[in-house]
C-alpha cells in the first residue's frame, strides 16, 4: 500500500474553495479532514451546521479516492447528493425507491470509479450485490452519517 501524502492546508483549502467556496475551515474541521486523509479513525462531533461533512467530503476528493458514507437518511441523503452534484462535486447515491434504470446507471459509474462519495443506506450496505459493486474500488474510508440513528438500527447496524 502507499504510504499516505501528506497534504499542506493550502491544498485543503483549494478543494474547500473550488467546490463550496469557502476561505477557511471551521474549528477542529482541518484535524478531522488530515484524518480522513490520514486513514485513521476518527470521531467528529460538531453542531448541526458546524460543518461535519467537510470533514469526510474533502479527503475523498483531495486523495482522488471513492469512499461511503452510511446514511438513514433517504432525503437527507437525497439533498446532499443534489448539492454536491450542483456545486460540481462527484457524488451518487444509491436507496430503495430510485428507478431500475437510475440504480444500473449509478452503479456502472460506481464501478469505473467516477464517484468520490457514494452515499448508501445501512441495510443496502453490507448486501452481497453492493458489496461486488465496491470490492474493486479498494476503498479507504466510511462515513457514518447522522450516527446518532445508529440507536435506532440497533443490532442490524
Amino acid at each position: 500500500m502507499n504510504q499516505p501524502r501528506s497534504w499542506s492546508t493550502a491544498d485543503l483549502l483549494t478543494v474547500v474553495r473550488r467546490y463550496w467556496g469557502y476561505s477557511e475551515l471551521r474549528p477542529l474541521q482541518e484535524q478531522a479532514i488530515r484524518a480522513g486523509l490520514d486513514r485513521r479513525d476518527s470521531l467528529v462531533v460538531m453542531p448541526t451546521g458546524g460543518g461535519k461533512s467537510l470533514c469526510y467530503q474533502v479527503p475523498a476528493e483531495l486523495a482522488q479516492r471513492t469512499d461511503i458514507v452510511v446514511s438513514p437518511l433517504i432525503s437527507l441523503m437525497k439533498d446532499q447528493v443534489d448539492g454536491l452534484r450542483e456545486c460540481g462535486y462527484p457524488a451518487a447515491a444509491l436507496y430503495s425507491g430510485m428507478p431500475h434504470h437510475a440504480v444500473q446507471e449509478t452503479e456502472e459509474q460506481i464501478a469505473s470509479g467516477r464517484y468520490r462519495l457514494v452515499f448508501v443506506a445501512p441495510e443496502r450496505l453490507l448486501t452481497p450485490r453492493f458489496l461486488q459493486l465496491i470490492a474493486p474500488l479498494k476503498l479507504c474510508a466510511f462515513a457514518v452519517d447522522e450516527a446518532h440513528c445508529i440507536s435506532h438500527w440497533g443490532h442490524d447496524f
